[in-house]
This record gives C-alpha cells, sequence and structure tokens, in this order.
C-alpha cells in the first residue's frame, strides 16, 4: 500500500512538474518582438480609425476591412497564454482523488 502511495505522489510530482518546467520556458526575444507587432497593430488601427473613409472606393473599402481581419487574427495568436476552466479543474480533482 506504501508503494502504491509513493508510486502515485511520485506521478503527481512528475506531472506539476513538467507544467512548471513548462510555463518557465518563456522567451524574452518572444515577448519583445511581440510587443513590438502589437505597437504596430495598435499604430496602423490607429491610423484606419482616423481615416475619412467616405472618400474611398469600395475596393479600398475591402481592402481595408481585409486588414484589420488580417490584424486582428495576428494580435489572437499573440496570446499565448493557457486557461483552465471549472469543469478542467474538477476532473482534475476529481482524478487525482481516484489515483489516491
Amino acid at each position: 500500500m506504501k508503494n502504491k502511495l509513493r508510486l502515485s505522489m511520485l506521478s503527481i510530482a512528475i506531472l506539476f512538474g513538467s507544467f512548471v518546467a513548462n510555463a518557465a520556458m518563456v522567451n524574452p526575444s518572444d515577448s519583445a518582438k511581440d510587443a513590438a507587432i502589437y505597437s504596430h497593430i495598435v499604430t496602423r488601427v490607429n491610423e484606419i480609425q482616423s481615416m475619412d473613409k467616405t472618400a474611398l472606393s469600395d475596393n479600398s473599402k475591402s481592402e481595408l476591412r481585409k486588414e484589420l481581419k488580417q490584424m486582428k487574427k495576428q494580435a489572437g495568436g499573440l496570446d499565448k497564454r493557457v486557461y483552465l476552466s471549472i469543469g478542467a479543474i474538477i476532473i482534475i480533482i476529481l482524478l487525482l482523488i481516484l489515483i489516491l
């Protein structure tokens, strides 16, 4: 019985250790590059908002919409966080209870 408990504790420790190791592997140059991309997107969106769009043709308006959609996708990819829902946390807790 003690061996089973030790094995389960060891597996849990390895599991949580891998989560911590993955979270610590953030590259600082990536964050600087992401900040530069983000600032470029913000300035471009502000330029587009300040434009007088009534004088533009239909083609240039559609190009602006496509550019904004592309920038929105690009900005969405900058967020590299992992979110856990309440259901996932409950399932993890239940699995831990079953293992122990």
